[in-house]
């Protein structure tokens, strides 16, 4: 699949690093994604279903329940993160209490260990990593120089596929359904 407009890791000068994604952690996946498309314009938000995921937070291994909303804005891809338990991680401990709140800037990389060797060179630790999912994820403590958290997501062929349909589907879209729970068959528009 060739896409027309490059996400991510685009040829420039230098040993930079593009970034890919917006993440937000969010009280109502849902709800958030409406109010995103309809004042940003922004969409159609893909919402995933609660999924059980592992995370290596701290030195020990927990199994969160999250939910995940992703639309392509441009060049950048917006995901809002509901978390669905009260087991800790670095999403549970970012909650602001009723509003979305700025998380994370996301990477996509094809050198998972160089990249977090570059941080880690530079002082910064994994705060979490994913333990399944066949692919790589960790989030580098960049809180309290940047504010936010770096997530570094290892790239498999099947991820990127993944990203580049969603972003062709919102280069493509007519305003309709701005918010889409993604089933096997499809979607269904959940009532708001």
């Amino acid at each position: 699949m060739i896409m027309r407009v490059p996400l991510f890791e685009q040829p420039w000068s230098g040993d930079e690093f593009r970034f890919f994604q917006l993440g937000h952690v969010v009280d109502d996946v849902l709800t958030a994604a409406a109010d995103w498309a309809r004042t940003f314009g922004v969409g159609p938000f893909h919402v995933l279903p609660v999924a059980e995921q592992g995370f290596n937070h701290d030195g020990a291994v927990h199994t969160i329940r999250l939910q995940v909303a992703v639309a392509q804005a441009g060049p950048v891809q917006i995901e809002l993160i509901q978390q669905h338990c009260d087991t800790p991680s670095i999403y549970s401990e970012w909650s602001r209490g009723g509003t979305s709140a700025f998380h994370q800037l996301a990477t996509v990389t094809s050198d998972y260990d160089a990249k977090t060797a570059h941080f880690a060179a530079l002082g910064y630790r994994i705060a979490a990593q994913s333990t399944g999912g066949g692919f790589r994820v960790g989030y580098v403590d960049t809180v309290a120089d940047f504010g936010f958290y770096t997530e570094v997501v290892e790239a498999p062929p099947a991820f990127l596929t993944q990203v580049s349909a969603i972003a062709e589907t919102c280069a493509r879209w007519d305003g309709r359904d701005p918010v889409r729970i993604m089933t096997r068959d499809g979607y269904r528009v959940p009532a708001l």
